[in-house]
């Protein structure tokens, strides 16, 4: 199978993979591979997540492949979005980056908030970006449905019905053929502006400076933000201060500047981390080690589609966002895991508009909500004009705001729920409340699988199929052999059997919230599609049916190269 097209010069690259059984009725229905525009951590996700569920991928890189080793350009990753990272590169990332051992909100000399994270609830992993990016392109590098095509910039695309056609210029200039095409190319994204997509926003939301030293801090392995610090700040300054840990003693710290184009100079960096450290230690400067500096600037802007077509706009190319502690990466790790389970099933089984309409409906509102709670607080926060909200407790209130952002929680922070997807099923009469609102992401729980090894919930996402999870205490010290024949397992595992698109069956001990007899539908990417209370086959199917876009057309209604599920 080839990447190139009939126009010369081509892609000479070809895939070679493993045929699925066509007697089972999931024969392939595309035969070129995805194009991914982008050779950054959302595109190298998207590759790695495509692969996972056997759809081959070209990832066009600009760059030379190396990517540039900078100590003050990191990222934090949630929960769910570190899962997805170590997931799909191999790799222990906790090992190459630092997880938090706690959180401290300070106020001048009053700490206003302290959290202790441990091993039931992991702390936000800080990582530097060029190590995470290594890790996906090792990864990448061992996966024979991919390829990473280095000094290849994009510069025209066409698509038809039937797939898409890229041009690269450069050293290894030439035409790619694709089934479909992402634009993971950042803010400045080629593909967006092939597409003239409008991308409107907010510029120069917040500035801060940046710098990454190694330092001995009274907190170790514990993230601080610092308000109205009570020493002087060099220069200008808005009188916030953040400090995040990384491994080997090595911090980056953050400073807000006032709005404006105030120079900030290296002398100017320097006498603020003197300053800094000074005032956290209570003495003269300790010994430190500069390692990197920088200014880092939040825009906020959201494009106005994220579909055209074949070409779909994913990570900073689609939205920016950033300000109040909130990360970027994250909505654009959580874009690539949305969309690649579509793109999946569309590949193998033939593309359904409704399952790849629904990327840019559910993405696009979760990240307009983040971008319309910052918006929100901003003004309070900063102590702007504008939208005035009532935030009770003064400055423990704008301290629970800023800690969402900074944590992962609340509108700022927490992993969105597509709570009204196209996906989501209607009227379901078996339907059950538990822990986890339809459309939010599902607990990760241990589970049993089919051959009766244990594994986290979260390892099976991911693999073209939609998981059903049986809540069945006690399974969990019986052999598998005295659970799988008993009870209503045999009636479930028939139900799983004849659903319309591929499932796998899991039994877990418990869920929260869920009473015995729950049956859980989850989506690939680890999103609750339903649960029902007990085995009703009926609901099971429409769940599904609804998850996977609808009803399956037929060859007819699809047209030529689509067809059924």
């Amino acid at each position: 199978m080839h990447t190139f097209c009939d126009r010369a010069p081509c892609s000479d690259f070809v895939f070679t993979y493993v045929r699925k059984d066509i007697a089972a009725g999931r024969g392939r229905r595309a035969v070129d591979p995805v194009i991914i525009v982008g050779a950054g951590p959302v595109g190298l996700t998207l590759a790695l997540a495509l692969a996972r569920q056997e759809v081959p991928s070209v990832v066009l890189d600009e760059s030379p492949g190396k990517d540039e080793s900078r100590a003050a350009r990191t990222v934090v990753l949630r929960e769910d979005t570190a899962a997805l990272a170590e997931r799909l590169s191999g790799v222990p990332l906790g090992e190459e980056g630092l997880r938090w051992a706690g959180w401290r909100s300070v106020r001048r000399r009053q700490v206003l908030r302290e959290v202790s994270f441990d091993e039931g609830e992991p702390g936000p992993l800080h990582i530097a970006q060029h190590v995470l990016t290594g890790a996906l392109r090792a990864a990448l590098a061992r996966e024979p449905l991919a390829k990473v095509a280095v000094d290849s910039r994009l510069d025209s695309v066409e698509q038809e019905r039937s797939g898409v056609t890229a041009h690269t210029r450069g050293p290894n200039g030439t035409w790619w053929r694709g089934s479909y095409l992402v634009g993971c190319d950042g803010p400045r994204s080629t593909v967006r502006k092939l597409l003239d997509i409008r991308f409107p926003g907010r510029t120069a939301v917040e500035r801060h400076a940046v710098a990454a030293l190694r330092a001995e801090l009274p907190w170790p392995d514990r993230a601080l933000l610092h308000r109205m610090p009570p020493w002087r700040m060099s220069g200008p300054s808005a009188g916030e201060v953040t400090a995040r840990p990384l491994p080997d003693g090595v911090w980056r710290l953050d400073w807000l500047l006032p709005p404006g184009k105030d120079l900030v100079t290296p002398e100017l960096l320097v006498a603020r981390v003197r300053e800094t450290l000074a005032g956290w230690t209570g003495g003269p400067t300790p010994p430190y080690e500069l390692l990197d500096t920088g200014v880092h600037t939040v825009h906020h802007r959201l494009a106005r589609r994220w579909r055209v077509g074949r070409v779909f706009l994913a990570g900073d190319a689609a939205h920016l966002l950033g300000t109040l502690g909130t990360q970027g990466l994250d909505e654009g790790l959580r874009d690539a895991d949305n969309l690649a389970w579509k793109l999946a099933s569309a590949w193998h089984h033939g593309p359904y508009e409704a399952l790849l309409d629904s990327y840019q409906t559910e993405r696009r509102a979760v990240v307009a909500a983040r971008l319309r709670a910052a918006d929100q607080a901003l003004p309070i926060l900063r102590g702007g004009g504008g939208l005035r909200v009532y935030v009770p407790g003064t400055a423990r209130g704008h301290d629970a705001l800023l800690g969402d952002g900074h944590l992962g929680q609340g509108a700022l922070g927490a992993p969105g729920a597509y709570t009204d997807s196209p996906l989501a099923p209607r009227h379901l009469d078996a339907e059950v409340p538990v822990g986890t609102t339809p459309g939010a992401q599902v607990t990760d729980v241990q589970v049993t699988a089919e051959d009766g090894s244990f594994v986290r919930l979260r390892d099976r996402l991911g693999r073209d199929a939609l998981l059903v999870v049986l809540i069945a205490p006690g399974t969990g010290v019986w052999d598998r052999k005295h659970w799988v024949t008993a009870g209503v397992m045999p009636r479930l595992a028939a139900a799983v059997t004849a659903l319309p698109g591929p499932a796998e069956l899991l039994v877990a001990e418990s869920y929260p919230g869920a009473p015995a007899h729950t049956v859980l539908l989850v989506r690939p990417d680890g999103h609750l599609v339903t649960a029902l209370g007990g085995v009703r086959p009926a609901d099971l199917y429409a769940a599904a049916e609804a998850a996977w876009g609808g009803p399956a057309k037929t060859e007819a209604e699809a047209g030529a190269g689509s067809g059924t599920r």
